[in-house]
């Protein structure tokens, strides 16, 4: 069976909405049609750019880096509400984007939502979680182990750099403050002189 043919997870039953948790690209880049956005929190993972990528950010010569939930402490994001009747189309889609050559595994994990009235709710979501034991599984690298690989890195979805960039630009948005990607940002900023913070997907 190929990743594409995945079913949705047991958890979630079939004719109910889907709810997906994005923590990276997925964040400024979901790529399939959604009824309903909103923050939300996820106790438990942490982002970390512990993936190495041979395709989209980086090449087999040249691999970059790209971002998975690894374990411990909590991680800020957004979650997308589908509807039920396109579930089993943007669960195939994500499965596709994220499985093909990527060291994740799909994982339903409960994440808190902030409603409108600051309220927050807790709600089953569909996500992806760094696999430790794959060949890609980058571990937890220092900032001067990661800052020169995603300088010069650069895939068909464009240069490694603009994926930090993004990343680091919607948490400001969003109001979320992660000290080790800033540092991360500064430190590639720093190596590469000026960066052009709005290009990139």
């Amino acid at each position: 069976m190929s990743v594409t043919d995945l079913l949705l997870p047991s958890e979630i039953s079939n004719g109910q909405d889907l709810w997906v948790f994005g923590y990276g690209s997925l964040m400024w880049r979901p790529g399939f049609e959604y009824a309903e956005q909103r923050a939300a929190t996820l106790h438990g993972y942490h982002r970390s750019f512990c993936i190495y990528s041979h395709h989209h950010r980086g090449t087999q010569e040249n691999p970059g880096l790209v971002l998975g939930l690894d374990e411990g402490g909590t991680c800020r994001g957004c979650a997308f509400r589908v509807r039920a009747s396109d579930a089993a189309t943007v669960t195939a889609y994500l499965n596709e984007r994220e499985l093909i050559g990527y060291a994740y595994v799909p994982r339903v994990l409960d994440v808190s939502l902030e409603c409108d009235d600051g309220s927050e709710v807790l709600v089953p979501t569909y996500t992806f979680v760094a696999d430790q034991t794959h060949d890609h599984y980058a571990g937890n690298l220092s900032i001067a182990d990661s800052a020169p690989l995603i300088m010069v890195a650069e895939g068909i979805a464009g240069l490694n750099r603009d994926y930090l960039i993004n990343t680091v630009r919607h948490l400001e948005q969003t109001g979320a403050t992660e000290p080790e990607l800033h540092a991360l940002l500064r430190e590639v900023e720093a190596r590469t002189g000026v960066i052009d913070i709005g290009g990139g997907i």
